[in-house]
């Protein structure tokens, strides 16, 4: 009998890793199905993770119960063809529900999230909104000119939205947010969440309030600023390009040197390019199902069904995808550049 790490990889699916913070919601299971319980703070769901705060365990087929670090340790030339070598799975991938605002928070960068915490990552990540409020905001940015004095200043003196760049936002808008950019989520939005691998986040202000223990949490206020890009000033909504593939068009919605995110949108059968490079896809709306074909001793097809908040793994040794809606879809693919 072959031991699971010599068989073929066909798609994986994982258990998604629930995350309870006081600022969640119950969205994440109404909206996109997840196995949430009675409580109200569902906050994030971990869709494919590599984390020590989060690990993905794939959820059925023959790897059933495997982790996905030993995925990358035991299966790195199947995993990430060309891209092999890699010691960890360099994505974290989540869908994240915000039902009062998030902290103020920014993110270190590769070379300052090694000098926090030696095995972290810095942590660039990008924002796909699948729902909003009428009335929902996010900060992302600075404004214009300011600098850590005046940041600083705004904080002492109770001023700081003074500093904020915040608008509204609406289902479809995508922000980028480089490490180094002060950020935060307000209510009323469900996301989709594209990042480094990395869970390393320094709070800038908590807007006053408690925690659960009625004590404030902990702020991070050098850090922050240490970490702070004050030369970048206001982040928007990306501008996506459009792209075709054969017949089919498509947008790219961020490429940096961590990532890359397109948008399919679609009601026909329509393919993914396989070039040797792992594959994550997420259904944002709509229902159908996606066909890998490989070479590699795969079953000549094999197929997994999508809905809404369905993420699945597509690792490199999958030749061809096809993807059939059932009903119009939207699907997020990411992958490395």
């Amino acid at each position: 009998m072959l031991d699971k790490f010599e068989s073929p990889i066909g798609p994986l699916v994982f258990k998604p890793v629930l995350k309870r913070i006081r600022w969640g919601g119950v969205r994440l299971g109404k909206l996109l199905s997840k196995p949430v319980g009675p409580e109200t703070d569902y906050a994030e769901s971990w869709e494919v993770a590599d984390h020590a705060d989060g690990q993905s365990v794939v959820a059925e087929g023959p790897l059933q119960g495997t982790t996905l670090r030993e995925l990358v340790l035991n299966q790195g030339q199947q995993l990430f063809g060309r891209q092999v070598g890699l010691k960890q799975f360099p994505l974290l991938i989540k869908f994240l529900d915000a039902n009062d605002w998030l902290s103020l928070q920014v993110h270190p960068n590769d070379l300052l999230a090694r000098q926090y915490a030696e095995s972290e990552n810095g942590k660039t990540e990008a924002w796909i909104i699948v729902e909003a409020a009428a009335d929902s905001r996010i900060c992302a940015g600075l404004k214009s000119g300011v600098d850590a004095e005046q940041l600083r200043r705004a904080i002492r003196d109770d001023d700081l939205e003074s500093c904020l760049h915040t608008y509204a936002v609406k289902a479809g808008d995508c922000i980028f947010v480089p490490a180094g950019t002060v950020h935060a989520l307000g209510p009323g939005i469900v996301l989709a969440e594209i990042q480094q691998q990395s869970n390393l986040t320094f709070r800038l202000h908590d807007w006053g309030r408690v925690g659960l223990d009625g004590k404030p949490r902990p702020l991070h206020l050098e850090e922050s600023i240490a970490c702070t890009n004050f030369e970048r000033g206001p982040v928007n909504p990306v501008k996506p390009v459009t792209l075709a593939h054969g017949n089919h068009v498509f947008e790219e919605l961020v490429r940096c040197e961590y990532f890359v995110i397109r948008r399919h949108v679609s009601a026909n059968p329509f393919s993914i390019r396989c070039d040797g490079r792992f594959r994550v896809l997420m259904t944002l709306t709509g229902r159908g199902s996606v066909n890998c074909h490989s070479g590699h001793g795969l079953p000549k097809s094999a197929q997994i069904v999508l809905a809404p908040g369905q993420t699945v793994l597509l690792p490199a040794c999958c030749e061809e995808v096809v993807v059939v809606p059932e009903t119009p879809v939207t699907i997020l693919e990411v992958l490395q550049p």
